[in-house]
């Protein structure tokens, strides 16, 4: 997304300002969910949009198609915003691609340095700040919570689009320095018809488990992941956006509504006048560990109850 208009009506001497904002699709509610709480930030953050902030919207194309996000990202750069949101890995690096110099303010990213986004967490560099996810160690915390489930876990399958999740190696790496004896097994898939295939493989024998990589095509498929788990009896840990609401046995991820908003104060600032390389990247304040035991009974787990303890949210 990018935008411009006016300061508030308050600020003296305003000049116009600008914001555009690239992620997914106008209807998908995956951009709803992030359209909503964004708005609400700036608003609150004195921002009206159509009177004090003009904000212009792309979105980006097929998960398996990357061409029409960075078409996206070109229609951006060449309006000359004030200041670039972005959304997601793909769409980030679209856009830094083109732009040296416009502010771009990014969030659900992860491995920003790795992927030469920016110099260092702490100081930037460059023309580029934002929110990270989570470290490649949640991987880790993620097999914790399934072995915490089910202590003799003897295999875990890592589910992931290699088109779609580029950092999707350092998460492996993690779970498997986490696995304590289970084995981690990549399950790597395109499309539904893949994913039911190595999710039935995966679920013939008793004590294997899987572990479901937040990106954009499991975000995408998450309900048919949900369900095909579901269908062969298959635990799961599944972190995608709006997993935690749609069946998803346990959910450990940060909080959407404050990693969505918590941007808005860099954008503010940038507005006012804050330069990018001025301003830390950012991990999640908070993570949230949720539990759904109808879930859990219609595959015939008992949740042990050290882990229920530690829920921040029981579904029942």
């Amino acid at each position: 997304m990018a935008a411009r208009g006016t300061r508030s009506a308050t600020a003296a001497n305003a000049s116009d300002r600008r914001a555009r904002w690239s992620c997914a699709s106008a209807d998908a509610p995956v951009a709803q969910a992030f359209v909503k709480p964004f708005r609400d930030a700036l608003r609150e953050a004195g921002w009206v949009e159509d009177a004090s902030i003009q904000i212009d919207y792309r979105f980006g194309g097929s998960l398996a198609d990357l061409s029409k996000t960075r078409a996206s990202a070109a229609e951006l750069v060449a309006l000359k915003p004030d200041v670039i949101y972005v959304q997601g890995l793909p769409a980030t690096l679209a856009v830094r691609q083109l732009t040296a110099t416009i502010p771009i303010v990014f969030t659900q990213v992860i491995d920003p340095v790795g992927f030469g986004i920016a110099e260092s967490l702490g100081r930037p560099g460059g023309n580029v700040t934002g929110f990270i996810t989570w470290d490649f160690a949640i991987a880790g915390k993620w097999v914790q919570l399934l072995r915490d489930l089910m202590p003799d876990l003897a295999e875990i399958g890592v589910l992931f689009n290699p088109d779609t999740a580029p950092y999707a190696p350092g998460l492996i790496a993690a779970a498997k320095e986490a696995s304590q004896g289970a084995q981690i097994v990549e399950c790597r898939t395109h499309n539904d018809a893949e994913t039911e295939a190595v999710l039935s493989t995966l679920s013939r024998e008793r004590r294997r488990a899987l572990m479901v990589i937040p990106e954009p095509f499991t975000n995408g498929h998450r309900d048919h992941i949900i369900a095909s788990c579901a269908r062969f009896g298959l635990p799961a840990i599944n972190s995608v956006l709006g997993a935690r609401d749609n069946g998803a046995l346990l959910s450990y991820t940060f909080v959407w509504d404050e990693l969505i908003r918590a941007p808005v104060a860099y954008v503010d600032r940038i507005l006012k006048g804050a330069q990018p390389r001025d301003l830390p990247i950012q991990a999640p304040r908070r993570y949230e560990l949720v539990i759904n035991l109808k879930t859990a009974k219609a595959l015939n787990l008992d949740i042990p109850t050290g882990l229920l303890v530690r829920a921040d949210e029981v579904i029942e």
